[in-house]
Order: structure tokens, then sequence, then C-alpha cells
């Protein structure tokens, strides 16, 4: 199994759409990309839900705005929750 991800849900704050999730690694897996249906993400941000995981486990590889999906890298087994601001 590799890097997968969900969209958990989607809502409207002002001018702005929120959307989030939850991401899953395996043994072989350290990352991916995560598309939020978002049409430019302005910012994103992840928390890790895995048992002794440090904050420095999880980056994101993009500057921001982007238009595409977001790509992280995380360690191998590291599972968390992601969120996206944007429009």
């Amino acid at each position: 199994m590799a890097f997968t991800y969900t969209v958990s849900g989607r809502t409207i704050f002002g001018n702005k759409r929120f959307v989030w999730g939850t991401f899953t690694n395996t043994a072989t897996s350290t990352g991916g990309d995560i598309t939020t249906g978002l049409n430019r993400v302005e910012a994103f941000w992840t928390q890790t839900k895995s048992d002794g995981a440090a904050a420095t486990e999880v980056g994101i590889n993009e500057t921001f705005p982007i238009a595409t999906a977001v790509t992280i890298v995380t360690a191998q087994y590291i599972d968390g929750y992601w969120f996206a601001l944007g429009i």
C-alpha cells in the first residue's frame, strides 16, 4: 500500500474555502500529492497523529499560492491530518 489521502470536509469562511482531510503512509511510502479541490491553495497545514511523531516529520514541498496538488514529504508510517485554505 502506498501514500493515500482523504478529503473529509469543506466549508466557506468569508471569501475563502477551507478543506481538510487525512493522510496515511506505510513502510514503503514517504508522502505524496494531495489534491484539495481548490483552484488556488493559499495556505496548507499538517498535523501528525502517529505515536511519537515529531513536528519535523512532515514537510511541504511548495511555494504558495499554488494552483495544483500539494506535495508533502513524511517519514515512513506517519499518518495525520491536512488542512488547506484558498479559493
